[in-house]
């Protein structure tokens, strides 16, 4: 590494959201802060996220929205930097933004009012971005020296908001894992989360005509359940619960989805069975069921019958098929369509506070590399933003 080196107090490895937030948190502050990115440009995870609106956060945000092997870690972060922080923030810079179910909240335009906000800020804090830089070796001596495509940078601070490993065509890398198993912290293993389930061959060819097909469910593990839109699609099964239950999910496991969860279907049918025993099954169940996903999980057969054809032994299996019908997933899509990924830094081996390692004093890890995954909703920027505040306070 050249002895030349360009002198910086903060030096963050990704301009990412949590990246930006840290830059302009410890701008604030009087410190000089250089951002590197290998990226094109900066936030590219914000401008497509949320189908290019930005769910930024949630008006609801708690503890029990993340997933952790230490669930207490994202406490002291959420608590300090709230939503009601960052609202005041898009508030501030007058973007106009909108609440969808469960407390989700969308900007009305698009992505770019977000990022251009925390690049707006960014600028106004001093703030310097390097987009275009490839890292070729971090070291720590008296500082932290970073070798780059743009030259050899010298920090007290070093921030890695390098981000996880989910949608590599959005310049996802590795990189923040290597830097913090080369400084001796462990990792905890990582995968896809927030992604859709493939399905076994047999599955797949059985609901093979079903894609574009979406309806309400409660789709369930032994862990946690959840009620809201799943998809059917040409690989297998998308939409919001199927992508919540996938952070929960174990290869091999069966999920179990209902697909009816405010009917008593057994009532139903004995009720139609008394007052039109001659009514075909498909007739009734089409009144509440996509037309196309009826003779698909139940065979055309069995839907073909009258009702007075059931016993009520029968009625009771297709109330199984129906509310309880158990999916075992070939796998999930990976990170090609990951939304996050779970694992990361053990978040044991940093303060919760600040974000900095225990092992290795002026270094931080921010966001989505830290083994803190949140749900479907705002929660994972959330966590961007109230992780790279609070390490913006000390850097």
């Amino acid at each position: 590494m050249s002895d030349k080196h360009i002198q910086t107090d903060v030096l963050i490895i990704g301009a990412s959201a949590s990246g930006l937030m840290c830059a302009i948190e410890a701008g604030k502050r009087g410190r000089k802060v250089t951002v590197l990115d290998h990226a094109n440009k900066a936030g590219k995870k914000i401008l497509m996220s949320g189908g290019g609106r930005c769910n930024f956060t949630n008006y609801d945000v708690s503890t029990d929205n993340y997933l952790s092997h230490n669930p207490h870690f994202c406490k002291s972060a959420l608590s300090r930097y709230t939503q009601w922080d960052f609202i005041a923030m898009v508030s501030e810079h007058k973007i106009p933004f909108h609440e969808r179910e469960h407390g989700q909240l969308f900007c009305d335009d698009s992505a770019k009012d977000v990022l251009n906000m925390l690049l707006v800020e960014c600028e106004k804090a001093g703030v310097r971005i390097q987009l275009k830089c490839e890292i070729s070796k971090v070291e720590k001596k008296e500082n932290f020296l970073v070798a780059t495509s743009l030259g050899n940078f010298s920090a007290t601070s070093l921030v890695i908001a390098s981000g996880g490993l989910s949608i590599p065509k959005m310049c996802a890398s590795p990189f923040g894992y290597k830097i913090a198993e080369q400084f001796g912290h462990h990792i905890w293993t990582t995968q896809a989360g927030l992604v859709p389930f493939t399905l076994q061959p047999h599955d797949k060819e059985m609901l093979s005509d079903l894609s574009g097909i979406s309806l309400e469910a409660v789709v369930s593990n032994e862990l946690i359940s959840f009620r809201e839109n799943i998809l059917f699609t040409h690989r297998g099964l998308s939409g919001p619960a199927i992508l919540q239950i996938s952070s929960y999910w174990k290869a091999g496991e069966a999920i179990n989805i209902n697909l009816l969860p405010d009917t008593d279907v057994i009532e139903l049918l004995k009720a139609r069975q008394k007052k039109q025993p001659n009514i075909k099954l498909k007739t009734v169940l089409t009144e509440i069921l996509p037309k196309r996903l009826v003779p698909a999980l139940l065979g055309i057969d069995v839907i073909d019958k009258t009702l007075q054809e059931l016993s009520q032994l029968r009625i009771k299996e297709i109330a199984e098929q129906l509310q309880d019908w158990q999916v075992k997933p070939n796998g999930t899509e990976g990170y090609r369509t990951a939304e996050v990924t779970l694992g990361g830094v053990d978040c044991d081996e940093l303060s919760s506070k600040t974000m900095e390692s225990n092992k290795v004093e002026g270094l931080y890890f921010i966001g989505e590399v830290i083994d803190i995954t949140g749900w479907l909703g705002g929660y994972n920027f959330q966590w961007a933003w109230s992780s790279g505040w609070c390490a913006g306070q000390v850097v």
